[in-house]
């Protein structure tokens, strides 16, 4: 009797072995990859929009999920990507009140004042939990969405403006539909389109800036927030007060480095669940660059001389995107709108000027 259930309890081990190490696997590999979108994989909807409801703030992406969505000045249209991710802006830039053209901000799926699909996940099944909130809040539905606005928009091609993680989306975008992206602005763009990143450890980086009696506080941080293994007994609440919790290190990393920093407003609504759909996309190791086949795209980077983030990681945007000139503003940190507005403007400007 003892050795049947011996038995029994080494197969379950096994099986819970075998179990975990795909778990583990899957986390580690991207669940996103360049090109799933336009092939219309990993989709829970079409990529026409459903018809528009008609009210004014919002446009309607797949028939349960709407993006809140508002605009400044007139002319040719601009897309501006948010980054975080999950802090949509709350208003118009300042830096663009005096540049032509009419500028579009959306909060993205999961975050702001759009829809949040999920609160607390009540199955068991960790699999499915996962390939759910990935394919509902990741890469490719942010990806996805980007395209359904241009088809809501009735344009040709797209002028994209992302800043931080929403450069990485636009850039995304334009790996996947090249032939719709008209320009790209990317200011401060994150380095994320390889992991493990060759510019640096960004959260090794704050880890050294900040002093002495945070580090353990930090390192505490991290080994909440990156634990996958108990993530989906979490709710929407507890995942945003974990992603507005980054804020009390990254101030003073930013203050230590002598990086300029905006007011930080607690944004409108929460961001929990879509940061870490995002993040399972991406795994712990992926190589996007190569999906980046057409590099005729004319591109304006723009970087801040004082950002964590080094000016490495924005070089190597330029490095793909070869029809690309990068600009350094030497007094802006991660925000070069707030920090060098009349300079950040005449740059962008300029650009757009020259896109025919």
């Amino acid at each position: 009797m003892l050795k049947k259930i011996l038995i029994i309890a080494g197969i379950v081990l096994a099986a819970a072995i075998i179990v975990l190490g795909y778990l583990w696997y899957a986390m580690g590999k991207p669940m996103y990859e360049p090109g799933m979108v336009k092939n219309g994989k990993n989709l829970r909807a079409p990529l026409d929009p459903p018809q528009q409801t008609g009210e004014a703030d919002y446009w309607l992406v797949e028939k349960d999920i709407k993006l809140y969505h508002f605009s400044s000045g007139n002319g040719k249209n601009v897309l501006v990507v948010h980054g975080g991710p999950g802090f949509p802006m709350d208003k118009p830039l300042s830096a663009l009140s005096d540049v032509k053209y009419r500028f579009h901000y959306y909060d993205q799926r999961g975050c702001g004042r759009s829809t949040k699909p999920f609160d607390r996940f009540s199955g068991s099944n960790y699999f499915e939990n996962m390939k759910t909130l990935e394919h509902t809040l990741g890469l490719g539905a942010q990806v996805a969405d980007i395209e359904r606005i241009r088809r809501i928009l009735n344009v040709d091609r797209l002028a994209l403006m992302g800043h931080s993680f929403g450069a990485f989306l636009a850039v995304l975008y334009a790996a996947e539909f090249p032939e719709r992206v008209e320009s790209l602005v990317l200011v401060s763009p994150a380095a994320v389109l390889a992991l493990p990143s060759e510019s640096g450890d960004f959260y090794g980086r704050i880890n050294e800036l900040l002093p002495e009696n945070m580090k353990n506080d930090f390192k505490n941080f991290q080994a909440r927030y990156f634990d996958f293994q108990n993530i989906f007994s979490k709710s929407e609440a507890d995942l945003s007060g974990l992603n507005l919790e980054f804020l009390k290190y990254y101030g003073p990393a930013a203050k230590a480095a002598g990086m300029p920093l905006p007011e930080f407003r607690r944004p409108v609504g929460s961001n929990g669940w879509m940061t870490f759909g995002m993040l399972f996309s991406m795994g712990k190791t992926h190589d996007y660059r190569k999906a980046l086949t057409n590099p005729s795209i004319p591109a304006l980077v723009i970087h801040g001389a004082k950002d964590l983030q080094s000016e490495q990681g924005s070089r190597e945007y330029c490095g793909i995107l070869k029809n690309s000139k990068l600009v350094v503003l030497e007094k802006a940190g991660h925000f070069g709108f707030n920090d060098q507005p009349a300079e950040f403007s005449k740059t962008v400007r300029d650009f757009l000027d020259t896109i025919k």
